[in-house]
């Protein structure tokens, strides 16, 4: 049986990048806190994705904490992208440089939260037997935690080595002489198929939907982009929040696809191609997002680069995305992934003509044909969005239930609480900006406007807080018209919960935009916590 604490203020679930922060920010306010992980050290994301190839694809200067500007000048990114191995490290520093582990209780699950309302407690209950009782309950879960591995039959018949991207072994998997499946073409697959290939005896690549990629243009360091960042790292954080994606630096787009010239357009996209990023494309003009006619001209301008790099023309079309706008999907960044298929120890298998039937003791057999293989590596991806919590039994005892909750898809009020469930916050919850975001400054803001919250609480002796049915019905109203307004719910994308099957088909981020959205987050508070009801 684990142990009583005593007189704690908040319970964090998680120590990602989130569950870091609110420790942090919370313990500085005078808030005694704990938290709760379930691997064995910090990171969230960059400590279980341990793939070859996994790098983040927000510039590390951007991609980083703000609250500290000592931190932000004495910490040096070794490269324009940062890898995971350099993520995870700074994440690590920060950790020890902010004394945060001694709040931290790791190699430890959380399995049940339960409201009682009476007492106004959080009965926290863990894997490892213990039971936490707090007035407060912070969910910092991570968007993309639930790895999930593929319902193909005749998984546990196979007989060499299998892995999932998501859950990759800390000392690495060596692949030199190796025959190798790896199926899935999504960011985690589209990183390390170019390092897997240049190991492998041969690679079979197994995609069902091919997706946009862009290349990266990653590059070590240099003085030239790090210095004048450096120097202005205080404007452009402040800068960072009066943007869609919470990243500043990109001169936003004026003009429309379609009022310029072909020639003058795909200059353009050259020049944003050679540039590298996705933000960066994204933003050649206003309506990449918003008019289907104005997207086709960037989704043709990838395609005719996708052409004109894979020499093999059947397996050139089958690279090019035809199922979904440009940018509806994760834009995903690369090193040389399209010219790895020109080698000849590749091949793409297109399943979407010759679906995968099973996996047999040897290999994978598709409709047509057998591969023999020592190694499957599947980059299947997650159940993004509500996954992790709903891993958890929340309740609360008049009757609320996370699972009847989000039964027919998500339901919140700014991605930061629920109705029914006093005192539980969500850090970049569905139906807030996160994974449309630089991730990093939207777990910053959900926390500082979390904290504030709850000095707002303690100096006004409320003891409870929790969104009225109305204000989160109007938010999950207001998130779908906007997702309406743009293209994304054209594609079957993880936003949409469509890689889960029998999952609702709901439209979970926030696409209005960081500007948007955070100005809204301050207007609720100004406005003595507007949609909230706030009791003793």
């Amino acid at each position: 049986m684990g142990h009583q604490e005593k007189n704690l203020d908040v319970v964090i679930v998680g120590a990602g990048v989130a569950g870091l922060y609110a420790i942090h920010k919370l313990r500085g306010l005078g808030f005694s806190v704990k938290a709760f992980e379930a691997g064995d050290g910090v990171g969230g994301t960059w400590y279980w994705n341990r793939y070859p190839g996994c790098r983040c694809d927000v510039e590390s200067l951007e991609y980083s904490f703000s609250f500290d500007p000592e931190l932000e000048q004495d910490w040096h990114w070794p490269e324009r992208y940062g890898n995971q191995g350099e993520i995870l490290e700074y994440v690590n520093h920060v950790a020890d440089r902010f004394d945060l582990r001694r709040d931290i209780q790791f190699e430890t699950r959380v399995t049940s939260a339960q409201f009682d309302d009476e007492s106004g407690l959080w009965t926290i209950e863990t894997d490892k037997g213990d039971v936490v009782k707090a007035p407060y309950c912070i969910m910092a879960t991570g968007n993309l935690s639930t790895p999930r591995k593929p319902s193909i039959p005749g998984i546990d018949n196979f007989e060499g080595d299998w892995f999932h991207t998501g859950q990759w072994p800390h000392g690495g998997v060596d692949f030199t002489n190796k025959r190798v499946g790896i199926i899935g073409t999504g960011s985690s697959g589209v990183q390390s198929i170019p390092l897997i290939a240049s190991q492998a005896k041969h690679l079979f690549v197994f995609q069902r939907t091919a997706n946009f990629s862009l290349p990266a243009r990653n590059e070590p360091m240099t003085d030239a982009r790090e210095q004048p960042h450096k120097a202005t790292y205080r404007d452009r954080r402040k800068a960072a929040y009066d943007t869609p994606f919470g990243i500043a630096g990109y001169p936003p787009p004026t003009k429309s696809a379609l009022e310029v010239s072909e020639d003058e357009r795909n200059a353009i996209f050259e020049a944003k191609w050679q540039e590298g990023g996705s933000i960066s494309f994204l933003y050649s003009f206003t309506d990449l997002l918003t008019n289907k006619e104005a997207n086709d001209t960037a989704s043709d301008f990838v395609r005719n680069k996708i052409r004109a790099t894979v020499k093999d023309e059947e397996t050139a079309e089958a690279l090019c995305p035809n199922d979904h706008p440009i940018g509806t999907k994760r834009l995903i960044l690369d090193t040389n992934y399209y010219e790895t298929y020109n080698r000849s120890n590749v091949d793409l298998v297109n399943i979407r003509k010759d679906p995968i039937q099973k996996i047999t003791s040897t290999g994978i057999e598709t409709q047509t044909q057998e591969y023999d293989l020592d190694v499957i590596v599947f980059a299947t991806g997650f159940d993004a969005m509500t996954g992790a919590m709903k891993e958890i039994d929340i309740r609360t005892d008049a009757g609320a239930d996370i699972q009847k909750k989000w039964q027919d898809g998500p339901a919140t009020y700014l991605g930061i609480m629920m109705a029914d469930f006093p005192n539980l916050f969500m850090v970049t919850g569905p139906q807030s900006p996160g994974v449309k975001s630089q991730m990093i400054l939207s777990c910053e803001q959900h926390v500082n406007w979390i904290a504030d919250c709850l000095v707002h609480l303690r100096n006004s002796n409320y003891r409870r807080i929790v969104p009225t049915q109305e204000s989160e019905q109007d938010w999950v109203t207001h998130n779908n018209w906007v997702a309406d307004q743009t293209l994304y719910p054209l594609a079957n994308s993880w936003y949409m919960g469509s890689n889960i099957p029998g999952k609702p088909r709901v439209f979970m981020p926030y696409v209005g935009g960081v500007h948007t959205y955070k100005k809204k987050c301050d207007e609720v508070a100004a406005a003595g916590y507007e949609g909230f009801e706030l009791s003793a």
